[in-house]
């Protein structure tokens, strides 16, 4: 089942406290992008955080899932927590802390 991107929109509004917050689809589903860094995703109008030390410590108890099948697992975090938009930027904060720069794309040479 496909997110809704309202969910996605609300969640991105709720970051603006993050970063540079945007979302991208992809494959009916969303990734979630700070500072050009991708941190979360949205699938079956579910938030997944990628995890990190500095995360786990922050989030305390909370549920790990792979967004998808196949995915390694990531927290996942509960619709009630998305209203909080002071705790939901801050865990997306130290996430982007920890997570390495993203890798330069190749430059693709025509011949």
């Amino acid at each position: 089942m496909a997110s809704q991107k309202s969910n996605v929109d609300y969640i991105v509004g709720q970051l603006a406290m993050a970063g540079q917050v945007s979302a991208r689809a992809m494959f009916g589903e969303f990734g979630i992008y700070c500072d050009g860094k991708m941190v979360a995703s949205v699938c079956d109008n579910q938030l997944f955080v990628k995890i990190t030390r500095a995360g786990k410590e922050f989030c305390g108890p909370c549920p790990e899932a792979p967004p998808y099948s196949g995915a390694k697992p990531n927290l996942l975090i509960a619709g009630d927590k998305w209203d909080d938009a002071d705790w939901l930027s801050a865990l997306i904060k130290i996430t982007t802390r920890e997570l390495p720069e993203p890798k330069p794309k190749k430059v693709k040479v025509k011949k």
